[in-house]
């Protein structure tokens, strides 16, 4: 069986990730439209309330609050896992720092074409 993991080349999702951080450091618009999937949905449960947030909805909660940048926050980030199922498919865990809380996501990521996309993304609020 020949493993197209053995050659695999990261580079587009990591460069998708450094895209997912700026975005939420920034809330540069701009960047949204790049990493998330026309049809993304976002998830999260946290104290027994599950939240379900089509894109826009998540890009409209973006664009009405100031961003960590304009707030002077500490920036802290970093990719805990990239597990690629297929070379069109992954799923990344990431942490960072937001708002001053940690959060931790997982970003199931599709490739559409020669860019990699943030197709539905879980957060919960680690500390």
């Amino acid at each position: 069986m020949n493993d197209f993991r053995a050659r695999f080349d990261s580079s587009g999702i990591e460069g998708l990730l450094k895209d997912y951080f700026d975005l939420l450091y920034t809330q540069d618009m701009d960047l949204f439209e790049r990493v998330f999937h026309p049809d993304s949905v976002l998830y999260s449960a946290q104290d027994g309330e599950v939240v379900v947030r089509p894109r826009a909805a998540y890009r409209a909660v973006m664009e009405g609050r100031q961003s960590p940048t304009e707030a002077g926050a500490p920036r802290h980030d970093e990719i805990l896992l990239i597990d690629v199922l297929s070379p069109e498919m992954a799923l990344v865990k990431v942490r960072l720092r937001l708002f001053g809380n940690t959060m931790e996501d997982y970003l199931n990521l599709l490739k559409v074409g020669e860019r990699w996309t943030v197709a539905a993304k879980l957060y919960h609020r680690a500390a």
